[in-house]
């Protein structure tokens, strides 16, 4: 079974992978397939743990080619905390992309935060709309991450080492810096 961390990105997702890194019934990793195209972005290996904040724009073709046989985490973080570290890195990565690319802002139109807040809510909704009809599925929260993770590693039958995973959310792993 392949595992799907939908994610708006600056919510733990770099984290989360760390954590999977302990388990040993499945492969993992952090925007595996980033730079694939066509059938290829999203040919997975099986039983692989996937984090990539990127997917959210891929759900309908992701839907298509794992459907309800895939298990999904919506991971998500205080929506303030995250549009705030968005907001630190509006000139790159994909909240520039948004900006300029999906709102056609050509220089900083509005404040940074509006932007990061408008970005999240429409990955959220994307996510929320796109698992509504999956099976095996979790809500999994950033201020939550040690308990939570203990819920999705129940789920999916992970084996390996939860204490050495749990201990990797006491690290901020590609934080924004302040």
């Amino acid at each position: 079974m392949n595992v799907f961390v939908l994610n708006s990105g600056r919510c733990g997702s770099t984290t989360f992978i760390k954590a999977c890194a302990h388990i040993t019934n499945y492969s993992s990793a952090h925007e595996f397939l980033l730079t694939q195209t066509g059938y290829k972005r999203l040919a997975y290996p099986e039983n692989h743990i996937e984090a990539d904040n990127r997917l959210s724009w891929f759900l309908g073709r992701l839907d298509e080619r794992y459907g309800d046989s895939a298990f999904y985490v919506h991971l998500s973080r205080n929506k303030k905390a995250a549009a705030e570290s968005f907001a630190r890195r509006i000139d790159f990565g994909i909240l520039k992309a948004y900006e300029q690319g999906i709102l056609m802002h050509e220089s900083h139109q509005l404040p940074a935060e509006e932007i990061a807040l408008d970005y999240l809510d429409t990955v959220s909704s994307n996510i929320r709309l796109f698992l509504k009809d999956k099976t095996r599925k979790m809500d999994f929260s950033l201020e939550n991450a040690k308990e939570d993770f203990k819920v999705f590693w129940q789920s999916i039958g992970a084996q390996g080492d939860l204490s050495a995973a749990l201990t990797e959310w006491d690290t901020a792993y590609n934080a924004s810096e302040v």
